[in-house]
């Protein structure tokens, strides 16, 4: 069996290149090494028994290879060292984790020193072209790969998490680009809104790929920097990178889940989005348009969150020097005094058949009543009635005590996106003093422990809040959590939320949709909404998905 096994492995994968060569800092180790298509193997030439001695490393695996002559010019011999980043088991705890394996080699069969540099070379370019040509497959969502070499800037806020994000660059991430092959320029930041500023007027042609390191706030000033830009539909496709140096890190390890790689946190989460880094594979990403009731428009990329969860994220920066720690305590100190918060949630659902009608929405004709509305009547004021199936009420005691009826063709901007030019188009949405189309849902309910809208799979390292979501699946997840849940309850829902079982809980309280848009009226004075995790305008706000608006790399 393992005979023919292995048979078939030579015919199905092939030997490429073979050489026999030392090991650098052991010349008496001999090696033979061989190049397939998917696999550099490793084997010592001892008379110990084969298997002990022989060591696959998939090309998929690995990040570089470099071809070099050291110093000494008495030394005839060239270099090869080549870096991988396998999945490995822990030494301590269960599970796996990528860590790095480096394989360098001495080539020393030839007197020329010349002669060996470029067998060394010869190897050092079949390893690398190999390597790019095995990625890990993504669900369909790839788009490109990024040059080599490329040109990347690398943003870094000091401040972020536990502050020691320069120190994880200088400790794995300069490393790692390195023997990528990866030039880089860093920048670090000096202050809020520095980074939005940097990229809102930078020179992007100098650039190939703009990476952050930091937490989620960090990239959602570049997202919004960028769509800032007279030349915004180019610049939102410079494609962006995220390394986790904060305390959220959602982004990240979203990234890391689609992947298909099981969970890890901490540095491991860092080594994991490195690699996926150097590997440059580029993909699309949802992003949303926030509208505020006053501000100019946002752009998101990550949530949207009101209630117990804004409150938790905003009330546990106290506690930033636990780092992704901080969350778990915010939580419970939060369930110690549970808050009911008062509002309404209006949403457009996304039916099952959009995403291949979607190219058609902006020119199709809502009708309600079997009449066809036009543009001018956009929208009316009415008595609640039950006779007519096209009628919406979004009545809310905070602000009006009328029920509205809506036709529309084809929705106009709201207020605030009239103030700011750059951006695409909100198709979905009127301005937020107007009624709701007669296809929104409006949420009975008035009273909310909270209201969380997602886009990526996860809300922080450790919490998989929407296991369905897919970079550019071009749907808001929604989940609200309505009153009279109780702390036990809610504290059981965010466990499980952990390992993204909280949906399975079959918890009464908790209402999952997924929708293209929604609107939501607070009715409380006070309150906290964060988007990306940052605080914005308390007040009424919608939100539209945009699509694949921006590039991300994914490896």
């Amino acid at each position: 069996m393992d005979q023919r096994r292995a048979e078939s492995d030579c015919c199905t994968n092939p030997v490429s290149l073979y050489g026999e060569f030392t090991v650098t800092g052991n010349r008496k180790v001999r090696c033979a090494v061989s190049l397939t298509e998917r696999d550099l193997i490793v084997q010592r030439l001892t008379s110990t028994p084969v298997g002990r001695n022989k060591v696959v490393l998939s090309l998929r695996d690995c990040v570089g290879c470099r071809a070099y002559r050291e110093d000494d010019s008495a030394d005839p011999a060239a270099y090869l060292s080549t870096y991988f980043y396998p999945l490995k088991r822990r030494w301590v705890s269960s599970g796996v984790s990528r860590q790095r394996v480096e394989q360098c080699f001495r080539l020393a069969a030839l007197q020329e020193p010349r002669a060996n540099l470029e067998e060394a070379e010869k190897w050092a370019r079949a390893v690398r072209e190999r390597s790019a040509r095995q990625q890990y497959p993504r669900d369909g969502v790839l788009l490109s790969q990024l040059s080599r070499p490329c040109r990347m800037m690398l943003l870094v806020n000091p401040q972020s998490g536990k502050g020691q994000a320069l120190s994880l660059y200088n400790n794995h991430i300069q490393r790692m680009l390195n023997e990528a092959g990866v030039p880089h320029t860093l920048v670090i930041t000096e202050r809020q809104n520095h980074a939005r500023e940097l990229v809102r007027e930078a020179d992007l042609s100098q650039w190939d790929v703009l990476v952050i390191m930091s937490g989620d706030g960090l990239l959602f000033e570049v997202i919004n920097g960028l769509l800032e830009r007279p030349d915004w539909e180019e610049a939102i496709r410079t494609p962006l990178g995220i390394l986790p140096g904060g305390s959220g890190n959602a982004l990240a390890a979203s990234i890391h889940h689609y992947s298909g790689a099981s969970q890890v946190s901490s540095e491991e989460l860092l080594v994991s989005c490195g690699f996926l880094l150097c590997k440059g594979l580029v993909s699309r990403m949802d992003l949303v348009s926030i509208h505020l009731s006053s501000s100019p428009r946002l752009f998101s990329f990550l949530s949207l969150a009101w209630g117990f969860v804004a409150d938790v994220d905003v009330e546990s920066e106290k506690y930033r020097h636990v780092g992704a720690a901080r969350f778990t305590v915010g939580t419970l100190v939060r369930l110690a005094s549970l808050r009911v918060y008062k509002g309404r949630l209006a949403y457009l659902p996304a039916t099952e058949d959009y995403n291949t009608q979607e190219g058609l929405r902006n020119n199709m004709t809502l009708h309600c009543n079997n009449q066809a509305s036009s543009l001018g009547l956009a929208s009316s004021l009415c008595r609640p009635s039950r006779d007519s199936p096209c009628e919406n009420t979004f009545h809310n005691s905070c602000h009006s005590n009328n029920s509205l009826k809506v036709r529309r063709t084809e929705s106009t901007p709201s207020r605030s996106a009239t103030k700011s030019l750059s951006g695409p188009h909100d198709s979905l949405l009127l301005p937020l003093d107007q009624p709701l189309p007669c296809d929104w849902v409006v949420v009975p309910e008035e009273d909310f422990v909270l209201m969380l809208a997602m886009y990526q799979s996860h809300l922080a390292e450790d919490l998989l809040a929407a296991p369905g979501a897919t970079l550019d699946d071009g749907v808001i997840h929604l989940f609200y959590v309505r009153a009279g849940i109780s702390r036990t309850a809610l504290l059981k829902l965010f466990l499980a939320m952990e390992k993204g079982a909280h949906l399975a809980t079959n918890c009464q309280h908790l209402v999952y949709a997924k929708v293209r848009a929604l609107r939501l009226e607070p009715c409380s004075p006070k309150g906290i909404i964060t988007v990306d995790g940052e605080v914005v305008e308390y007040g009424p706000l919608q939100a539209e998905v945009h699509r694949g608006l921006a590039r991300l790399i994914t490896g």
